[in-house]
């Protein structure tokens, strides 16, 4: 109870007045501010913006174009089957032209104007970090869907593809025992280049073999010249190609010219996501052994009835569908998934959801979240690209977990992390 002077009562009265109003409206706009998802409700039938930032045209297309039509056909399979909490979703999606530095105007664009519930894309990794500290100090739920070359612990994130443990083990472990010891490897000249070939030269060690050279190639190179010479020099077993876009397709066409497939073979962490086998002659591109989660080829059920959605919705002459655009369907899923299972669009609520072990049937098998690395287990196929623009798989390893990210990142345990750690530590 308030007691007021009795001088000047009805100025006073009206002050305090004044003060509470304007106290309670402060608590309003305070309780308004933040994680933009705490308002939502299940009362509210309007459209749930999500968002898709992806490069579509550039030399990064030969990725982006398949993970967007994915996104596209992923949204609207959620919506024909009731879409999440009683409402539609609708796609905001923006092409950021392999550009990376689009992508921090339109992720600020993306989260503070369209204020979409879950941010999906970037595709480097120069990309996603560029995405990652805008997303942090706006509380922002994000996915990114690419391999990537692994160690991103950021309680904001959830890294649904490949890393290095996932994938590079089981290929330069192949290629040693398949191919021979001796390894050269072709990198793109960034973060992701840089750091894969690190694990490289580990696991190559490893299992008995040896790095004997390395180039590092920006983005924009497309005359391998010099990189062949250094080659028919090196002579080594293997050519290991962690080379990115559409400029650096060149590259195969250039070997193939010069004849060195009869003297070395490449395998490839990256060769395949971009439709490179489809772009290229089957001469150019047969016999280049890589490794993914996703083959269009795979035969269990969820696969073929997702090959024949994407053939109804796209055209059966639809170039080939990449393991990058299968992850995109996947994450779309998941995050979906878990929203109703959190009856909510409450970031820290949905990511609670995921961080139990959330799991999806996927086309490329069950895929399970891991809670504490916010990355996932799923199978990994080692396959050769054929002489009909596809692959033929080798072989497949189960449940590959992403081994390194459990030995550094708990984010149940310490969610206030937002690093990358990188080869060597802990």
């Amino acid at each position: 109870m308030f007691r007021f002077l009795r001088m000047g009562e009805k100025r006073v009265k009206t002050a305090f007045g004044f003060l509470v109003l304007t106290l309670l409206m402060a608590n309003l706009a305070l309780s308004a501010c933040g994680d933009s998802t705490k308002s939502a409700t299940t009362d509210d039938k309007s459209d749930i913006a999500v968002g898709s930032l992806l490069d579509e045209t550039g030399p990064l297309n030969i990725y982006g174009k398949p993970m967007a039509d994915a996104a596209k056909l992923a949204i609207k399979d959620i919506n024909n089957n009731g879409g999440v909490l009683g409402r539609k979703l609708k796609l905001v999606s923006y092409d950021t032209q392999s550009d990376t530095g689009k992508y921090t105007q339109l992720t600020t664009q993306i989260i503070q104007q369209d204020k979409v519930a879950v941010l999906m894309g970037g595709i480097t990794s120069a990309a996603r970090e560029a995405i990652r500290p805008i997303v942090d100090r706006n509380k922002q739920l994000y996915f990114y869907n690419v391999q990537y070359e692994g160690g991103v612990c950021d309680k904001n994130t959830f890294l649904t593809e490949n890393v290095p443990t996932q994938q590079l083990i089981p290929l330069t472990q192949w290629g040693i025992k398949n191919v021979g010891p001796k390894i050269y490897v072709l990198a793109a000249d960034y973060n992701f280049g840089q750091i894969s070939t690190d694990w490289v030269k580990q696991y190559a060690a490893q299992f008995g073999g040896q790095v004997i050279g390395t180039d590092f190639v920006p983005l924009d190179v497309s005359e391998f010249g010099s990189i062949i010479s250094k080659l028919q020099d090196a002579k080594p077993d293997i050519v290991f190609s962690i080379l990115v876009g559409g400029n650096h397709i060149a590259f195969y066409r250039q070997f193939a010219a010069a004849g060195l497939g009869a003297k070395m073979k490449i395998i490839s962490s990256t060769f395949g996501v971009g439709n490179e086998q489809i772009v290229l002659s089957p001469a150019e591109s047969k016999d280049i052994v890589v490794a993914y989660p996703y083959f269009q080829e795979l035969t269990n059920p969820t696969n073929q009835k997702f090959v024949k959605m994407w053939q109804d919705e796209y055209g059966k002459d639809y170039p080939y569908i990449t393991d990058l655009a299968e992850a995109t369907w996947n994450s779309w899923h998941i995050w979906a998934e878990a929203v109703k299972k959190a009856n909510s669009l409450d970031r820290e609520k949905v990511t609670a959801e995921i961080e139990k072990g959330l799991t999806w049937d996927a086309p490329r098998g069950t895929v399970q979240m891991d809670g504490p690395t916010h990355h996932a287990t799923f199978d990994i196929t080692i396959a050769r690209a054929n002489d009909k623009k596809g692959f033929n798989l080798i072989e497949t390893q189960k449940a590959v977990p992403p081994a390194f990210e459990q030995q550094v990142c708990n984010l149940v345990k310490n969610p206030e992390t937002y690093t990358q750690f990188t080869p060597g530590q802990k």
